[in-house]
């Protein structure tokens, strides 16, 4: 299968190397310094593109490869909330998306239990539920789309609670959501749920950034020949 890089930094490496090893072909990388490649054969070329970027140039990069009919793998977070005009535009160039806050085979089905924990836990009133995520110094966005994914995850099932909120909560409807920023951590998620007698907690904690970049490749396989959005569930078929 032939891959466009779009984002070529820490994690584009990663993602270089396990497309490589899983026997594919690199035909175009595409960083800040060289964005007139959207338009070339090259990346024209690509049977789909991985893009791995910054919030900031995310949905320029998704609506150039719309335009240029190459399907796209987004791992970017910090857009969410332009999510459906991402979509519409992609529907209306007949283009094809593939999107999740977090690839990694892990982090997926600690959503699925973080969802079955909070159905449950709507029933338990006597539980306050918190979030704390922790990142490396570099991530921009806080909280993570990962840590944003879990929350609405948790709000979908929790009667009490309507809205996430950073750091601290002032009221009782609301899930706090604590970001800390430190070293060079991979990334690592934990759901509390604390009473007076005792507190209930799930825990995701990334070892290296390689079990992202696998599922970025393998959600790369899923999506080449396909058309529409498509997401994690799709391709574990949760």
């Amino acid at each position: 299968m032939k891959i466009a890089l779009i984002g070529y930094g820490k994690m584009g490496h990663e993602i270089e190397q396990i497309a490589l090893g899983r026997g594919h072909q690199i035909v175009s990388i595409i960083d800040m310094n060289n964005t007139s490649d959207f338009k070339s054969d090259a990346f024209r070329s690509a049977d789909v593109a991985i893009e791995f970027t910054r919030p900031a140039v995310a949905i320029g990069n998704l609506s150039q490869c719309f335009d240029a009919q190459v399907p796209v793998v987004c791992g970017t977070t910090g857009w969410s909330d332009q999510i459906d005009t991402v979509k519409k535009e992609m529907t209306e160039k007949h283009a094809t998306l593939f999107w999740a806050s977090n690839f990694s085979l892990g982090v997926n089905i600690f959503f699925a239990v973080n969802r079955y924990l909070a159905k449950i836990m709507n029933s338990y009133p006597d539980y306050n539920v918190s979030m704390v995520e922790v990142h490396h110094t570099q991530k921009l966005d806080a909280p993570s789309g990962t840590a944003i994914t879990l929350a609405e995850g948790i709000l979908d099932e929790i009667a009490r609670k309507d809205k996430w909120v950073k750091e601290q909560e002032t009221k009782p409807q609301e899930l706090a959501i604590v970001s800390k920023r430190e070293g060079t951590v991979p990334g690592i998620h934990e759901i509390i749920y604390e009473s007076e007698m005792d507190t209930i907690s799930i825990k995701h904690d990334a070892k290296t950034r390689r079990g992202f970049a696998l599922g970025a490749v393998l959600a790369a396989e899923f999506t080449a020949g396909k058309k529409g959005f498509i997401t994690m569930n799709d391709l574990l078929k949760f």
